[in-house]
Protein backbone atom coordinates (compact mmCIF):
# COMPACT_ATOMS: atom_id res chain seq x y z
CA UNK A 1 0.00 0.00 0.00
CA UNK A 2 1.54 3.14 -0.85
CA UNK A 3 1.55 6.42 1.57
CA UNK A 4 -0.92 8.65 1.27
CA UNK A 5 -0.85 12.31 2.52
CA UNK A 6 -4.40 12.16 4.45
CA UNK A 7 -6.35 15.49 5.88
CA UNK A 8 -8.36 14.13 9.32
CA UNK A 9 -11.61 16.89 9.90
CA UNK A 10 -13.16 15.50 13.72
CA UNK A 11 -16.71 16.47 13.73
CA UNK A 12 -17.97 17.96 16.84
CA UNK A 13 -18.80 15.06 19.07
CA UNK A 14 -14.94 13.89 19.01
CA UNK A 15 -14.26 16.13 22.36
CA UNK A 16 -18.10 16.87 23.60
CA UNK A 17 -20.77 14.56 23.02
CA UNK A 18 -24.36 15.84 22.64
CA UNK A 19 -26.03 15.79 26.39
CA UNK A 20 -23.72 15.56 28.21
CA UNK A 21 -21.67 18.51 30.45
CA UNK A 22 -18.20 18.93 28.45
CA UNK A 23 -16.45 18.74 31.65
CA UNK A 24 -12.52 18.72 30.74
CA UNK A 25 -12.68 15.06 32.08
CA UNK A 26 -15.39 14.42 29.49
CA UNK A 27 -13.88 16.14 26.77
CA UNK A 28 -10.40 13.74 27.34
CA UNK A 29 -12.29 10.91 27.67
CA UNK A 30 -14.20 11.49 24.24
CA UNK A 31 -11.13 12.52 22.46
CA UNK A 32 -9.23 8.84 23.19
CA UNK A 33 -12.48 7.55 22.03
CA UNK A 34 -11.61 9.01 18.86
CA UNK A 35 -8.09 8.53 18.54
CA UNK A 36 -8.21 4.95 17.08
CA UNK A 37 -8.81 5.57 13.81
CA UNK A 38 -6.58 7.57 13.98
CA UNK A 39 -3.84 5.26 14.76
CA UNK A 40 -5.17 3.22 12.53
CA UNK A 41 -3.95 5.52 9.78
CA UNK A 42 -0.58 5.91 11.33
CA UNK A 43 -0.23 2.00 11.98
CA UNK A 44 -0.44 2.11 7.48
CA UNK A 45 2.14 4.91 7.73
CA UNK A 46 0.15 7.22 6.25
CA UNK A 47 1.10 10.82 7.29
CA UNK A 48 -2.11 12.41 8.80
CA UNK A 49 -3.24 16.27 9.43
CA UNK A 50 -5.74 16.70 12.04
CA UNK A 51 -8.21 19.14 12.12
CA UNK A 52 -10.76 20.00 14.76
CA UNK A 53 -13.87 21.86 15.36
CA UNK A 54 -14.31 24.12 18.77
CA UNK A 55 -18.22 25.51 18.43
CA UNK A 56 -18.53 24.31 22.07
CA UNK A 57 -15.70 25.45 23.64
CA UNK A 58 -15.32 29.14 21.74
CA UNK A 59 -19.09 29.60 23.03
CA UNK A 60 -17.97 28.92 26.39
CA UNK A 61 -15.14 31.51 26.13
CA UNK A 62 -17.75 33.72 24.88
CA UNK A 63 -20.00 33.47 28.12
CA UNK A 64 -17.18 33.88 30.21
CA UNK A 65 -15.93 37.27 28.31
CA UNK A 66 -19.98 37.96 29.37
CA UNK A 67 -19.67 36.87 32.80
CA UNK A 68 -16.30 38.60 33.56
CA UNK A 69 -16.65 42.17 31.68
CA UNK A 70 -16.95 44.13 34.56
CA UNK A 71 -13.66 43.21 35.51
CA UNK A 72 -11.21 42.61 32.68
CA UNK A 73 -11.68 42.78 29.04
CA UNK A 74 -12.89 41.01 26.66
CA UNK A 75 -11.08 38.73 24.09
CA UNK A 76 -11.84 39.06 20.32
CA UNK A 77 -13.11 36.21 18.46
CA UNK A 78 -9.69 35.67 16.65
CA UNK A 79 -7.78 35.35 20.12
CA UNK A 80 -10.91 33.28 21.42
CA UNK A 81 -9.43 30.73 18.10
CA UNK A 82 -5.85 30.74 19.27
CA UNK A 83 -7.14 29.94 22.80
CA UNK A 84 -8.87 26.86 21.92
CA UNK A 85 -6.36 26.21 19.42
CA UNK A 86 -4.07 25.68 22.31
CA UNK A 87 -6.60 23.72 24.49
CA UNK A 88 -7.99 21.23 22.49
CA UNK A 89 -4.18 20.57 20.38
CA UNK A 90 -3.51 19.74 24.18
CA UNK A 91 -6.22 17.71 24.68
CA UNK A 92 -5.48 15.66 20.72
CA UNK A 93 -2.10 15.77 20.94
CA UNK A 94 -1.58 14.19 24.21
CA UNK A 95 -4.90 11.47 23.54
CA UNK A 96 -3.00 10.33 20.48
CA UNK A 97 0.43 10.30 22.12
CA UNK A 98 -0.74 7.82 24.83
CA UNK A 99 -2.73 6.02 22.18
CA UNK A 100 0.67 5.43 19.90
CA UNK A 101 2.45 4.47 22.78
CA UNK A 102 -0.11 1.75 23.67
CA UNK A 103 0.22 0.86 19.83
CA UNK A 104 4.25 0.10 20.21
CA UNK A 105 4.04 3.02 17.87
CA UNK A 106 7.00 6.06 18.33
CA UNK A 107 5.90 9.00 16.54
CA UNK A 108 5.67 12.43 17.19
CA UNK A 109 2.63 14.82 17.28
CA UNK A 110 2.22 18.50 17.01
CA UNK A 111 -0.32 21.24 17.45
CA UNK A 112 0.37 24.47 14.93
CA UNK A 113 -1.03 27.71 15.79
CA UNK A 114 -2.93 28.08 12.15
CA UNK A 115 -3.66 31.36 11.03
CA UNK A 116 -6.08 31.20 7.61
CA UNK A 117 -6.22 34.39 5.39
CA UNK A 118 -9.76 35.46 4.73
CA UNK A 119 -10.74 38.68 2.27
CA UNK A 120 -12.26 41.54 4.67
CA UNK A 121 -14.24 42.67 1.90
CA UNK A 122 -16.17 38.95 1.43
CA UNK A 123 -19.84 39.39 1.50
CA UNK A 124 -20.07 38.10 4.72
CA UNK A 125 -18.60 40.80 6.67
CA UNK A 126 -21.87 42.86 5.54
CA UNK A 127 -24.30 40.08 6.13
CA UNK A 128 -23.01 38.13 9.54
CA UNK A 129 -24.81 34.59 9.70
CA UNK A 130 -22.61 32.89 11.98
CA UNK A 131 -24.42 32.28 15.30
CA UNK A 132 -22.01 32.04 18.19
CA UNK A 133 -22.41 32.22 22.19
CA UNK A 134 -25.13 31.69 24.26
CA UNK A 135 -28.56 32.91 23.84
CA UNK A 136 -29.34 36.68 24.52
CA UNK A 137 -32.68 37.22 27.12
CA UNK A 138 -34.98 40.04 25.28
CA UNK A 139 -33.96 42.66 27.80
CA UNK A 140 -30.39 42.51 26.66
CA UNK A 141 -30.78 42.90 22.98
CA UNK A 142 -30.29 46.52 22.90
CA UNK A 143 -27.32 46.40 25.26
CA UNK A 144 -25.75 43.70 23.08
CA UNK A 145 -26.38 45.88 19.74
CA UNK A 146 -24.82 49.31 21.40
CA UNK A 147 -21.68 47.03 21.79
CA UNK A 148 -21.34 46.93 18.54
CA UNK A 149 -22.70 43.03 17.68
CA UNK A 150 -25.07 42.36 15.51
CA UNK A 151 -27.86 40.10 17.04
CA UNK A 152 -30.65 37.98 15.45
CA UNK A 153 -33.05 35.33 16.07
CA UNK A 154 -32.01 32.12 15.86
CA UNK A 155 -35.56 30.72 14.24
CA UNK A 156 -37.82 28.81 16.63
CA UNK A 157 -34.99 29.00 19.70
CA UNK A 158 -33.89 32.95 20.69
CA UNK A 159 -31.58 35.54 19.58
CA UNK A 160 -28.10 35.01 19.51
CA UNK A 161 -25.06 37.06 18.40
CA UNK A 162 -24.20 36.47 14.61
CA UNK A 163 -20.90 36.93 12.53
CA UNK A 164 -19.36 36.70 9.60
CA UNK A 165 -18.48 33.65 8.70
CA UNK A 166 -15.28 34.42 5.22
CA UNK A 167 -14.11 32.02 3.07
CA UNK A 168 -10.99 30.69 3.68
CA UNK A 169 -8.26 31.64 0.77
CA UNK A 170 -4.97 30.94 1.99
CA UNK A 171 -3.09 29.54 5.08
CA UNK A 172 -0.08 31.23 6.24
CA UNK A 173 1.80 27.96 7.89
CA UNK A 174 0.91 25.82 5.01
CA UNK A 175 4.93 25.65 4.13
CA UNK A 176 5.34 24.37 7.74
CA UNK A 177 2.56 22.15 8.03
CA UNK A 178 4.17 20.69 5.36
CA UNK A 179 7.46 20.51 6.62
CA UNK A 180 6.81 18.78 9.44
CA UNK A 181 4.72 15.95 7.71
CA UNK A 182 7.96 15.38 5.45
CA UNK A 183 9.55 14.73 9.03
CA UNK A 184 7.53 12.13 9.86
CA UNK A 185 5.33 14.23 12.77
CA UNK A 186 1.88 13.91 12.81
CA UNK A 187 0.22 17.48 12.91
CA UNK A 188 -2.81 19.06 14.55
CA UNK A 189 -3.75 22.48 12.51
CA UNK A 190 -6.38 24.71 11.67
CA UNK A 191 -8.25 24.11 14.81
CA UNK A 192 -11.76 26.11 14.54
CA UNK A 193 -11.18 26.72 10.92
CA UNK A 194 -8.28 28.70 11.66
CA UNK A 195 -7.66 31.85 13.24
CA UNK A 196 -9.24 34.84 10.58
CA UNK A 197 -6.75 37.15 9.73
CA UNK A 198 -6.37 39.64 6.54
CA UNK A 199 -3.03 40.10 4.54
CA UNK A 200 -2.44 43.62 4.38
CA UNK A 201 -1.01 45.27 1.21
CA UNK A 202 2.34 45.35 2.84
CA UNK A 203 2.60 41.36 3.11
CA UNK A 204 1.88 41.78 7.07
CA UNK A 205 -1.33 40.16 8.81
CA UNK A 206 -4.04 41.53 11.39
CA UNK A 207 -6.72 39.44 12.95
CA UNK A 208 -10.56 39.67 12.13
CA UNK A 209 -13.16 39.51 13.83
CA UNK A 210 -15.09 36.37 12.40
CA UNK A 211 -15.09 32.54 12.67
CA UNK A 212 -14.33 30.49 9.37
CA UNK A 213 -15.91 26.98 8.55
CA UNK A 214 -13.65 23.89 9.62
CA UNK A 215 -14.86 21.59 7.31
CA UNK A 216 -14.08 24.90 4.77
CA UNK A 217 -10.52 25.29 6.22
CA UNK A 218 -9.47 21.42 6.36
CA UNK A 219 -10.64 21.41 2.19
CA UNK A 220 -8.29 24.34 1.61
CA UNK A 221 -5.38 22.76 3.65
CA UNK A 222 -6.38 19.43 1.85
CA UNK A 223 -5.91 20.76 -1.63
CA UNK A 224 -2.49 23.66 -0.20
CA UNK A 225 -0.87 20.13 1.09
CA UNK A 226 -2.19 18.37 -2.06
CA UNK A 227 -3.64 15.48 0.09
CA UNK A 228 -4.27 12.05 -1.60
CA UNK A 229 -7.50 12.42 0.92
CA UNK A 230 -9.61 14.20 3.36
CA UNK A 231 -11.85 12.60 5.66
CA UNK A 232 -14.68 14.17 7.16
CA UNK A 233 -15.77 12.91 10.65
CA UNK A 234 -19.40 13.53 11.64
CA UNK A 235 -21.80 11.99 14.55
CA UNK A 236 -24.10 10.33 12.14
CA UNK A 237 -23.24 6.86 10.14
CA UNK A 238 -23.74 8.37 6.64
CA UNK A 239 -24.31 10.97 4.15
CA UNK A 240 -28.27 10.70 4.05
CA UNK A 241 -30.99 12.67 1.87
CA UNK A 242 -34.77 13.41 3.24
CA UNK A 243 -32.89 13.16 6.66
CA UNK A 244 -34.43 11.93 9.46
CA UNK A 245 -37.81 11.89 7.42
CA UNK A 246 -39.96 8.47 6.53
CA UNK A 247 -38.49 8.64 2.78
CA UNK A 248 -34.42 8.85 4.18
CA UNK A 249 -31.98 7.58 2.41
CA UNK A 250 -28.85 7.11 3.20
CA UNK A 251 -25.94 7.48 0.51
CA UNK A 252 -22.75 4.93 0.30
CA UNK A 253 -21.78 6.78 -2.68
CA UNK A 254 -21.61 10.51 -3.87
CA UNK A 255 -20.62 11.77 -7.29
CA UNK A 256 -19.99 15.41 -7.35
CA UNK A 257 -23.34 15.93 -9.86
CA UNK A 258 -25.59 14.15 -7.18
CA UNK A 259 -23.85 16.30 -4.56
CA UNK A 260 -24.41 19.60 -6.18
CA UNK A 261 -27.77 18.74 -7.31
CA UNK A 262 -28.92 17.33 -3.96
CA UNK A 263 -27.34 20.88 -2.47
CA UNK A 264 -29.00 23.04 -4.80
CA UNK A 265 -32.30 20.77 -3.29
CA UNK A 266 -31.34 22.19 0.07
CA UNK A 267 -30.93 18.72 0.97
CA UNK A 268 -27.53 19.87 3.50
CA UNK A 269 -28.65 22.08 6.09
CA UNK A 270 -25.81 25.03 5.89
CA UNK A 271 -25.18 24.57 9.63
CA UNK A 272 -24.71 20.66 9.73
CA UNK A 273 -23.77 19.05 6.46
CA UNK A 274 -23.95 21.11 3.83
CA UNK A 275 -20.40 22.33 4.87
CA UNK A 276 -19.10 19.10 4.88
CA UNK A 277 -20.69 18.51 0.98
CA UNK A 278 -19.08 21.69 0.20
CA UNK A 279 -15.92 21.05 1.44
CA UNK A 280 -15.90 17.35 -0.51
CA UNK A 281 -16.89 18.96 -3.81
Amino acid sequence: MSKKTIVVALGGNALIEEGTEGTVEQQFENTRKSMAAIVGLIQEGHRVVLTHGNGPQAGVHLIRNEAASAKVPPSSLNVIVADTQGSIGYMIQQSLVNALIKAGIKKSVVTVVTQVVVDKNDPSMLNPTKYVGPFIRPEQIEECRAKGWVVKEDPGRGHRRVVASPLPIDIVETEVIRDLLQDGLVVIAAGGGGIPVCRNPDGTYEGVDAVIDKDRASALLANLLSADELLILTGVEKVAVNFRKPDQKVLDVLTVAEAEKYMAEGQFPKGSMGPKIEAAV
